[in-house]
């Protein structure tokens, strides 16, 4: 062969090496590309096992998985424990005007709910062409291919992977299977960031447990549910708290609470229906989730048609269950997890204990003031007592001795100050010496002390009679408005410097009459107070009238015994 000769291959070799080279090439590119894919499910994998905070990680997943199959909208549901819908939907690609669009976010129907009832991965070109398809709301942006993948959490379903509108085409199994892929490394990631969430929140909880412990023991028991009530509120994140007392009849009255529910108002009765029923009943804690709202529960937080999640939980003593605490959340807060439903009960548990050991105390704090007074109502009645009628036995004797005149007027005025000296000091014999804080002496003592501090020196009290045995309920109520009505006018506007207060029980009715040496009621003063009373003891087939100078007022309020009240005894004027 010549040195100007071409070589050539005959056709048939070249034919096979040209074919040979481009099946080489193209499964060159094939392991190049699919190294990028494994290169961008090892970047997703780290992004979603990076973050341990679980909202955090949840958003970083959907994002990684977007990111791995191409999509421009991706999210994740996560389903309820029952496994029956969505609880949350964690959603991006979608601007904020877009998802204000919808209006609201999805609870598992349609191509959604059919990946919960079978959780196996769905891959379609066009979403419309599916029959399980429902069609989207108004306002959704426009969505194509779909691919959707479950995520397990140690077995059990916890959400799905929803993809759609792949920037290329169609999604391809490849996809399908780099999302699985993806699914299992979010799961350990899931999980991790759910038992951090966990020990955090029993961390808190136990902190506040111990806390609230400590504070109850050194705080007032008739403060004691404000105080649970505002650190239940604190610690759970809750819109609305609320302590609810249990009477004999299995009513419920609100004893605390936090938040602005009209239907959560201190003092209100309510009846215990739904979730506070079945904790009335079998005693344990019950959590439930977001339900269409049905007006039966109205402690719950409801808008929109929809009630949110609430947790109610039983407050025992040794004699058995007192009362509920009831934490509720907006519809679109988060339900309460497990470790917060068996935090919230040790709270409980930790409360109750404190109350009764803070209601101990104080019953053996009231039994030694008790002695204490006991022991000083003895000595006065004993010693004091006894002195003073001595002394006016003394008196008397040296009046008869003397004769009537000047010197024998003034031993007895001395005679009358030791008898209404030995009067009062009876009345604080009976303070000291009786545990009836309900009756009419001690509630009318209490008003007294609560006003003098507006006199110069505190108003005298007086009691004749059985006031206590014949003044009970409605009509001690209204005996005690009474004097409070008329005591405060005496001590905020007479400027007086003797006020006494006098309540006597005779011939079947009672009296209060309040004294005082100030400077009287001005011509032109208001008497819409005074007014008020005199309608009052009319009401109760009573009277009252009132005689004043420069010189002071003397009030007398008269009302029959065993008559049926037809006022209202909240108060006076």
């Amino acid at each position: 062969m010549s040195e100007t000769d071409a070589l050539s291959f005959p056709d048939g070799p070249r034919a096979d090496l040209e074919a040979a080279i481009t099946n080489l090439l193209a499964q060159g590119e094939r392991v190049m590309r699919t190294q990028g894919r494994l290169r961008s499910l090892l970047r997703a994998s780290q992004t979603v096992v990076e973050q341990i905070d679980l909202p955090q990680v949840l958003r970083r997943a959907v994002e990684a998985a977007m990111d791995l199959v191409e999509a421009d909208y991706g999210a994740i549901g996560v389903l309820t424990p029952e496994k029956d819908g969505l609880e949350k939907f964690i959603y991006v690609g979608m601007t904020e005007r877009e998802a204000e669009a919808i209006g609201h976010q999805p609870s598992g129907q349609g191509l959604l709910g059919a990946l919960i009832d079978d959780p196996n991965p769905i891959r379609l070109d066009r979403v419309a062409d599916d029959a399980r398809a429902v069609g989207f709301p108004a306002g959704h942006p426009p969505m194509d291919a779909f691919l959707g993948v479950p995520i397990r959490v140690r077995g059990e379903v916890f959400g799905n992977f929803y993809l759609t509108n792949r920037r290329q085409g169609t999604f391809t199994e490849e996809d399908e299977q780099l999302l699985s892929a993806l699914a299992a490394t979010a799961a350990f990631a899931i999980d991790n960031a759910r038992l951090f969430a966990d020990v955090e929140v029993r961390e808190r909880w136990a902190s506040a447990a111990a806390e609230l412990a400590s504070a109850i023991v050194s705080t007032p028991s008739d403060s004691v549910l404000d105080l649970v009530a505002g650190r239940l509120h604190d610690v759970a994140a809750a819109d609305h708290v609320a302590i609810l007392l249990r009477g004999s009849d299995d009513r419920l009255r609100v004893a605390a609470s936090r938040g602005d529910s009209p239907s959560l108002v201190p003092g209100s009765v309510v009846e215990p229906s739904g979730l506070v029923a079945s904790v009335l009943i079998d005693g344990q804690p019950h959590a439930e989730g977001r339900k269409p709202e049905s007006g039966e529960e109205p402690l719950l937080v409801s808008g929109g048609g929809v009630s949110g999640p609430a947790l109610v939980t039983p407050l025992h003593s040794r004699a058995g269950m007192w009362g509920v605490t009831l934490l509720a959340r907006a519809p679109e807060g988060s339900r309460f997890s497990a470790a917060e439903i068996g935090s919230a009960s040790d709270l409980a548990s930790r409360a109750s204990i404190a109350l009764d050991l803070a209601r101990a105390r104080e019953d053996a704090q009231r039994a030694l003031l008790a002695d204490d007074h006991r022991r000083i109502a003895r000595d006065l009645h004993d010693h004091v007592i006894q002195q003073l009628f001595g002394t006016g036995l003394s008196l008397q004797s040296v009046s008869a001795r003397l004769g009537p005149g000047l010197d024998n007027d003034e031993i007895g005025d001395a005679i009358d100050h030791l008898d209404d000296a030995i009067r009062q000091i009876r009345t604080v014999v009976f303070a000291l010496s009786q545990r009836d804080e309900a009756s009419l002496r001690h509630r009318l003592l209490d008003v007294v002390g609560e006003l003098s501090s507006h006199g110069h020196r505190p108003p005298a009290v007086r009691f004749t009679g059985p006031v206590d045995h014949l003044v009970r309920d409605t009509l001690a109520t209204e005996v005690v408005a009474v004097s409070r009505e008329l005591l405060s006018n005496a001590l905020r506007h007479s400027n007086a410097d003797r006020v006494s207060l006098d309540v006597a029980v005779a011939e079947d009715q009672v009296t209060v009459v309040v004294v005082d040496d100030g400077d009287g009621i001005p011509p032109d003063a208001a008497r819409r107070g005074l007014a008020n009373l005199d309608e009052r003891a009319r009401a109760l087939r009573g009277r009252f009238h009132v005689e004043t100078s420069p010189l002071g007022t003397s009030a007398t309020w008269i009302a029959p015994l065993g008559q049926p009240l037809a006022v209202d005894a909240e108060g006076v004027g």
